[in-house]
C-alpha cells in the first residue's frame, strides 16, 4: 500500500530525531527507548534498528554513553543528549514545523479547489 510506504519513510527519517527528544531530560537505555517508542502509534521499533543508530548517534557526538548497575541484571549502558544533540533536535523542530505548516497548507487549497 502506498501510505504504508510513505509512513514508513516518514518514520524512518524523523527517528533519530524522536530518540533525541527521549533523551533530553533523562538518560535511558536502549530497550528502554524501544518501549518508550512502541508506546506511540506507529513508532514501533526493534533493537536491531534503535542499537545501530545510537551508536551513529554516538559517533556524530549527539549522544554520549555511561554504564550504570542494574538491579535486575548486567550493567548498561545509559544514552544521554549533548548540547550538539539538543541543537540539532531544535533545528529539527523548527524544520519540522515549518514542513507540516506548507504540507497542511497545500492538503488544504487541494481540498478547495
Amino acid at each position: 500500500m502506498v501510505a504504508e510506504k510513505v509512513f514508513t519513510q516518514l518514520r524512518r527519517g524523523t527517528l533519530e530525531f524522536c530518540v533525541l527528544a527521549l533523551l533530553q531530560g533523562e538518560p535511558r537505555y536502549g530497550f528502554e527507548l524501544v518501549k518508550a517508542l512502541s508506546e506511540v502509534d506507529g513508532m514501533v521499533t526493534t533493537e536491531g534498528t534503535i542499537y545501530p543508530l545510537l551508536a551513529r548517534l554516538r559517533r556524530e557526538g549527539l549522544v554520549e554513553t555511561s554504564w550504570q548497575e542494574s538491579g535486575s541484571g548486567p550493567p548498561r549502558r545509559y544514552y544521554t543528549s549533548t548540547p550538539e544533540g539538543s541543537q540539532a533536535l531544535a533545528a529539527f523542530t523548527a524544520d519540522w514545523r515549518r514542513f507540516c505548516t506548507s504540507v497542511d497548507k497545500i492538503l488544504e487549497s487541494g481540498r478547495r479547489g
